[in-house]
């Protein structure tokens, strides 16, 4: 039966210990409850498993790990991920780094003979990744690393390390063959099991570093030591794959490394921007359907450097930006919602950050009477409502630039107003009055 885990707190150990002999129960559902409920305790009480307690001879996670081999030999790859997560719960209770790293070394120690092999056998011969269940178990150790990442967060950095360069050049290897099964074959063939196991490798491996990188305490360190293999490795496949065999996890995986090391990568950006930016637009300014998982993280991408390396647009090229103006103008009438509030808040971190800067006026030339005029549009759309708010909040930030002096360069031609007193005010209150025209025929003047 399974555990209250109130009394478990009390007593982890006997509740462990029947859990791990429910691990290797073959009855329907059994294995299921026995991993559900230890991963629980050791959320729980994960600080009692690695203190050694009254009457012990070692800590009760060292009697896990020495028996590691036993305890998983019956359960599925998922139960195994599950109670690899949960054993990192305990491993980072840890507060002792040595003897943290230690256990970190021998909790990974099989996964990592398996890993070893296969690198092994790799090396000798790159065509054993191929081999579907070859590939399908460096997903499944991939995976058990990602639950142990999870759990364990900055210090899986001995572990990650260990692995890192070698899964970069896996993910390089898979990633040239899938091309080549695609040049071959066409598009359908990323539909086989051979080239999904493939990708799912380097979903995984994408997974692991975003992960890790989210949890990570030293942006300095990632900045050098991990950033510049993993953006070689994987920008320029993304960049030179096929629409189909591109891994949307890239993005946001960029998403994420932005988000996390803000400023320290800034000098990247402009870099992931040329690799990822125009390629996944020409993907997904089709139609509003297809690849919604590189148009949601390609916006969660826009929004994190908009948020943290706003800097950076001002060091791609005039007609780059222009497109990046364009796709959120385009995201705000989406109409997936997720997208739609992206692109507002996009839109509204963007016009918090251009008052800051020197060339202000000319982005307000260019472009204040555009974002106008879709702000508004998308404001009176009966299909939008639910951004309200956030179009109120962006057209009064709008309004009042103009209102408060903050905009002193002329938003209206000169040769084509006539009028000698006209106002950026004027013109402004002139234009919105075309607008609701436009979309309220029935008005009057």
């Amino acid at each position: 039966m399974r555990l209250p885990i109130w009394w478990a707190s009390e007593q982890p150990w006997p509740c462990t210990s029947q859990a791990c002999c429910f691990i290797s129960e073959t009855h329907d559902g059994v294995q299921d409850m026995a991993c559900d409920t230890f991963i629980k305790i050791s959320q729980k009480c994960k600080r009692h498993f690695v203190v050694l307690q009254v009457g012990e001879v070692m800590p009760f996670i060292e009697e896990i790990l020495n028996n590691i081999s036993a305890i998983i030999c019956d359960l599925q790859p998922q139960q195994v991920h599950t109670f690899y997560e949960a054993v990192g719960y305990m491993i980072n209770a840890q507060t002792d780094g040595m003897a943290r790293e230690r256990l970190i070394e021998k909790y990974m120690s099989l996964p990592n003979q398996i890993w070893d092999g296969v690198i092994a056998a790799a090396t000798k011969n790159v065509e054993v990744l191929k081999d579907h269940e070859t590939v399908k178990q460096l997903g499944n150790i991939l995976k058990t690393n990602v639950r142990g990442c999870k759990a364990i967060g900055h210090p899986f950095v001995v572990q990650l390390g260990r692995i890192y360069l070698d899964m970069l050049n896996v993910y390089k290897v898979l990633s040239e063959n899938i091309s080549a099964a695609v040049a071959s074959a066409g598009a359908v063939v990323t539909k086989t099991p051979l080239v999904r196991a493939m990708r799912t490798v380097k979903k995984e491996a994408l997974k692991l570093i975003s992960t890790w990188v989210e949890r990570s305490n030293d942006p300095k360190m990632v900045c050098e030591s991990f950033i510049p293999p993993l953006l070689d490795a994987v920008l320029g496949d993304y960049q030179r794959n096929v629409p189909v065999a591109r891994e949307p996890e890239v993005l946001s995986t960029m998403a994420t490394t932005v988000n996390k090391l803000e400023d320290n990568i800034f000098g990247e950006v402009p870099h992931i921007l040329d690799a990822v930016f125009e390629c996944t637009l020409s993907m997904i300014n089709k139609d509003l359907e297809e690849y919604p998982e590189h148009r949601t993280n390609f916006f969660v991408l826009l929004q994190a450097i908009t948020s943290h390396c706003f800097e950076a647009f001002l060091q791609i090229p005039p007609q780059q930006f222009k497109l990046v103006m364009d796709s959120i103008i385009w995201a705000l009438k989406h109409t997936m919602r997720n997208v739609a509030d992206t692109g507002l808040s996009i839109l509204h971190t963007l016009l918090m950050r251009v008052r800051m800067l020197d060339a202000d006026q000319s982005f307000y030339q260019t472009y204040y009477l555009e974002l106008l005029q879709h702000v508004f549009s998308v404001a009176t759309d009966t299909s939008h409502t639910a951004g309200l708010t956030m179009h109120a909040t962006i057209l009064c930030h709008m309004f009042q630039l103009v209102e408060n002096g903050g905009i002193v360069a002329p938003l209206f031609s000169p040769a084509q107003v006539t009028d000698p007193s006209m106002t950026n005010q004027l013109f402004v209150h002139q234009y919105l009055q075309q607008l609701l025209k436009q979309a309220f025929p029935h008005l009057q003047e």
